[in-house]
């Protein structure tokens, strides 16, 4: 995937999306501290590091999810709103994860895994899962930077 800019649709008009060629957890959350150094402006000041943290967390789990269950990473795209940062996670697999929409509890015993999905639902809005035209899927969510 080349990298691109553009509006997204039905979001702020200020909102940029790019959209960037991204192999690895690591690599999405350089691209995503550097994004949002550059481009977050609120009127209360930057975004706190517990933010940015949590953002990474999700950044991490969404990629890494993509690449051990969604058959790999299709796409990433990061839009910075108002509102926090949109992160967009294309995958080739149809599947939809069980855990997307539960409560975000976790598990009662460590197996292992299970964790990232209740991370995703407590530290994120707007869960979306969408089918992609040409298979797979594609993960969005907002996650609030203040």
């Amino acid at each position: 995937m080349k990298p691109a800019e553009r509006g997204p649709a039905g979001d702020s008009a200020t909102a940029r999306t790019r959209s960037v060629p991204i192999t690895s957890a690591s690599t999405a959350r350089s691209y995503v501290r550097s994004v949002v150094s550059e481009q977050w402006t609120a009127p209360s000041g930057p975004a706190s590091e517990r933010a940015v943290t949590d953002l990474l967390l999700v950044v991490s789990e969404l990629v890494t999810n993509a690449i051990r269950h969604g058959r790999g990473l299709a796409g990433f795209e990061v839009a910075v709103l108002p509102e926090g940062v949109r992160l967009s996670v294309h995958d080739y697999s149809d599947t939809v994860p069980s855990a997307a929409y539960g409560p975000g509890t976790l598990p009662h015993a460590h197996e292992g895994s299970g964790y990232g999905w209740p991370l995703i639902i407590r530290l994120s809005r707007e869960i979306h899962i969408e089918r992609r035209r040409e298979g797979g899927k594609t993960v969005s969510v907002l996650v609030p930077l203040s």
